[in-house]
């Protein structure tokens, strides 16, 4: 079987002690405070950003990598390793660009090396998950092949849900989606949202009071699972109080067999606040 390196964005979401010891290649993002650009994950820490962010009279902008910054990692992949198989999967096409930048670093290379980009149509660990799974396939020796038909089914199965203090963020962000009509609800309406199978964030449901919302999330994963075992990884913007709540409440209703947990970057916290809490959740 030949080599198979993966590559992702920093949006993933993923720990950085995780990528480093499964050997996941990531092209960060950018964030920027007026003139002042940070890279994502690189450059500026959570913590750090989020109280710039608090600090700050104007929300942050964000921008992709661009193509060449993409054709770099894989010419160096490539040529480090004769015959290796590239997978390199990001953030949702339908709130970035990141994939089209992607896709078009590859095609740079012509016909230098075998490089599968990936549209996840998930933002965070919603495709973080679907990278590590890809990576611990590789260091397993699995095929391309093999590694792409597992990285459709788990795309196919995955459920996400998450919950914001506001949906401002997203509004004055631009990646409000289909959660529009939401948005101006009356007081203490907590809005359900999760990515559509195009990857835009849309509203599942509206429930009053943050304790019923998260009730309502857990509900709506026993629809999805039943008692069937899974896994779960809950993830913060920089408050994990809610997060580690509705994680605990997972925990006592479903069959939970492994669970993981992040902190949401600066990228998607840019755009979704501090203080949202998010739950990804796959069949084991």
């Amino acid at each position: 079987m030949g080599t198979v390196k993966i590559v992702t964005d920093s949006t993933s979401d993923i720990p950085r002690r995780v990528r480093e010891q499964l050997g996941i290649d990531m092209v960060p993002l950018k964030v920027m405070f007026g003139e002042q650009t940070y890279q994502d994950a690189v450059s500026i820490g959570n913590n750090e950003f989020y109280e710039k962010m608090a600090a700050s009279q104007s929300l942050p902008t964000t921008s992709q990598p661009s193509p060449v910054e993409f054709m770099e990692v894989y010419s160096r992949l490539t040529k480090q390793t004769p015959g290796v198989s590239v997978i390199s999967i990001h953030l949702s096409s339908a709130v970035s660009g990141t994939y089209q930048s992607a896709s078009l670093g590859a095609s740079l290379l012509e016909e230098e090396g075998d490089i599968t980009v990936i549209d996840s149509k998930s933002a965070s660990y919603g495709f973080g998950m679907l990278v590590v799974k890809a990576a611990e396939m590789a260091a397993a020796g699995s095929s391309k092949e093999e590694i792409l038909a597992e990285i459709d089914r788990l795309a196919k199965d995955r459920r996400l849900y998450f919950l914001v203090d506001t949906l401002e963020y997203l509004k004055r962000g631009g990646r409000i989606g289909k959660a529009a009509a939401l948005f101006g609800s009356i007081l203490n309406v907590k809005p359900i949202l999760s990515l559509d199978d195009s990857g835009e964030v849309t509203a599942i449901d509206k429930v009053r009071g943050q304790k019923k919302a998260m009730q309502r999330v857990i509900d709506l994963f026993k629809q999805d699972f039943g008692n069937d075992p899974i896994e779960i990884m809950v993830a913060w913007a920089y408050k994990s109080d809610n997060a580690l709540e509705l994680a605990a409440l997972a925990q006592a209703q479903l069959n939970v067999r492994n669970i993981k947990q992040t902190e949401i970057g600066a990228v998607i916290g840019t755009h979704v606040g501090p203080g949202t809490a998010a739950l990804f959740i796959n069949r084991v």
